[in-house]
């Protein structure tokens, strides 16, 4: 009879402490906390229940079905609070998460292009219509292709270590486009009007107008009759079109092992006019690309005959004519990657 009395008393004891203990709770984790402590496995119930054993035969059912009474009134206080705390808990959620769907969305930044692929594309549209195709290649080269098959033998200086970025001793990265050139030659036969833009590298010092990575767009035009007349008209509508009807254009005599004859193509000094500055090197006139004839050996190495076909090159230095398009002082400007500079295209 006294374990009997000592089991009820502790029932009750729990079932008015689950009863406090709710009715202070804030929130469904610690009310979660309450129905383990009292009603999981190793709880406070179970606890009191295993002291059965101590019970007359008598007493044992009698005491069962109190239990049972007082965890169903424990489970009751749980489920009536959890109902409460629950509806609290998603009324605060709606509270915090309301959304106001008539309100505008956010406007999110939209990337543009780099001012370097404005331009390629403005060029690859301008030689399009001329009639012109575009022709890729890889960056990495062989010795063949990026010197020997365009006229630069062992020894020449265009070859030195100081200017060109070496692989190994037969594989560099490509000093210019030139080679897309000559594998369009060996694969293709004439007539050929191609434009080749992409990456080139070499070894120069980093200023305003020399970077040591930069973008060429070379031009190979081969068929009968071709002229140098061909290459200055053809050239002379590129800038007009690019830049302006009146764009100024100046044609100097120069050497290139793979063209002949050859030439460097100017363009007025936007910044200064003409008179002479900083970043035309007090010229008057910046330096945008060289031209020439494709050379005979050149067009022989490729399986063109040079008696029957001739044929022009131009390389075009796309940092510099970008620069001289939006007015652009510092090549270093497009590689820096300054959102105020590039929002401005």
């Amino acid at each position: 009879m006294l374990g009997e009395i000592i089991m009820k008393e502790q029932l009750l004891k729990m079932r008015e402490d689950v009863i406090s203990s709710v009715a202070a709770c804030d929130s469904m984790r610690e009310l979660e906390d309450i129905r383990i402590q009292y009603l999981g496995k190793k709880g406070a119930i179970t606890a009191v229940l295993k002291q059965m054993g101590t019970l007359s035969a008598e007493e044992r059912p009698v005491m069962g079905q109190y239990a049972n009474q007082i965890r169903s009134e424990i489970e009751d206080a749980l489920t009536q609070a959890g109902e409460t705390l629950g509806a609290k808990e998603s009324e605060a959620r709606i509270e915090a998460e309301w959304l106001d769907v008539t309100l505008p969305g956010k406007k999110k930044p939209i990337g543009r292009k780099h001012p370097l692929t404005i331009v390629t594309d403005e060029i690859k549209e301008i030689f399009l219509g001329m009639g012109f195709s575009v022709a890729e290649g890889p960056e990495i080269e062989t010795d063949y292709y990026n010197f020997e098959a365009l006229n630069i033998p062992e020894g020449h200086p265009a070859r030195d270590i100081q200017d060109t970025f070496y692989i190994d001793s037969k594989t560099a990265l490509r000093s210019s486009t030139s080679p897309v050139q000559i594998r369009t030659m060996t694969k293709t036969k004439p007539p050929l009007r191609i434009i080749a833009p992409g990456r080139v590298y070499r070894s120069d010092a980093v200023d305003a107008t020399h970077s040591p990575l930069f973008h060429q767009i070379e031009g190979l035009v081969v068929d009968k009759g071709v002229t140098m007349a061909d290459l200055k008209g053809t050239l002379e509508i590129f800038a007009k079109r690019l830049w302006g009807e009146n764009s100024k254009v100046r044609f100097r005599p120069h050497y290139f092992p793979f063209t002949e004859p050859s030439a460097e193509m100017d363009i007025m000094c936007f910044s200064c006019e003409g008179k002479g500055c900083r970043l035309c090197k007090n010229e008057g006139f910046i330096e945008v690309l060289g031209a020439g004839m494709v050379h005979p050996d050149v067009l022989s190495r490729c399986g063109v005959d040079p008696d029957i076909y001739s044929g022009f090159a131009f390389g075009v230095g796309l940092e510099r004519i970008t620069m001289r398009k939006y007015g652009i002082s510092d090549i270093r400007y497009f590689y820096e990657n300054d959102l105020r500079f590039l929002r401005q295209f």
